[in-house]
């Protein structure tokens, strides 16, 4: 599921990009609000969360544009509490409103509420992914091979997902502890490896040798 994010307030912006890649949806923030109903309908993403005071011109009239062409689900979220504000999102066609400042698990859950309502069961980011016959359960948490599963912590998920979603590729190291961490704390270099050794322990637990290839000053493919 790509998710695009809106939002002219660029710590504001970095929050819900770590929020929601955490929650492992894929996600674009804009940086630049020129023509953003254009930008976005050329992202075609599965869900937009659109700001109200952006620099050219209101998220009203954005999503106004975006409606004469598309029924991508638009989430507003703003600091703009008034009702008849939220009542004028709703009449220009946003499937929610959500006031800033936020809860987490609140504005998570409301985001899986619209895109379970307004998505096909087809078109729906898979919680299973399989590879080289081992299965990673993203719901779960967990990964088995021949009936055999061992549970992962959220960051061995989190390396297992992004690996799984680029298996063929390399995926360089620093790509990797950026999609962990966002770069929200320093987190020593060393931290990585203890985790793929970690889960290259609970993989041969279950009988799976060899998955994760280390590309010496590269990074890590499946």
């Amino acid at each position: 599921m790509l998710i695009l994010i809106v939002e002219d307030d660029a710590v504001i912006r970095q929050e819900l990009k770590f929020l929601l890649e955490n929650a492992f949806y894929q996600v674009t923030a804009l940086e630049e609000f020129t023509d953003v109903a254009s930008v976005v309908l050329s992202q075609n993403p599965d869900l937009v969360l659109l700001d109200l005071n952006l620099p050219e011109e209101s998220g009203f009239d954005v999503c106004t544009k975006i409606r004469a062409k598309s029924e991508v689900p638009v989430i507003f979220v703003t600091g703009r509490a008034d009702s008849m504000d939220e009542l004028t999102g709703i009449l220009k066609g946003g499937d929610d409103y959500i006031t800033k400042p936020f809860q987490a698990p609140i504005l998570l859950a409301r985001i899986g509420a619209v895109l379970k309502r307004t998505c096909r069961e087809t078109d729906r980011e898979p919680v299973k992914f399989t590879h080289k016959e081992v299965e990673l359960n993203i719901a779960g948490g967990t990964v088995s091979f021949h009936g055999k599963q061992a549970e992962l912590s959220k960051n061995e998920l989190k390396i297992m997902h992004l690996l799984f979603q680029k298996k063929g590729n390399i995926v360089p190291r620093g790509d990797m502890i950026e999609y962990l961490w966002d770069n929200q704390v320093f987190i020593d270099d060393n931290t990585l490896s203890v985790n793929i050794t970690r889960i290259r322990g609970k993989l041969e637990e279950i009988g799976v040798f060899g998955l994760i290839e280390t590309k010496r000053g590269m990074g890590y493919r499946i």
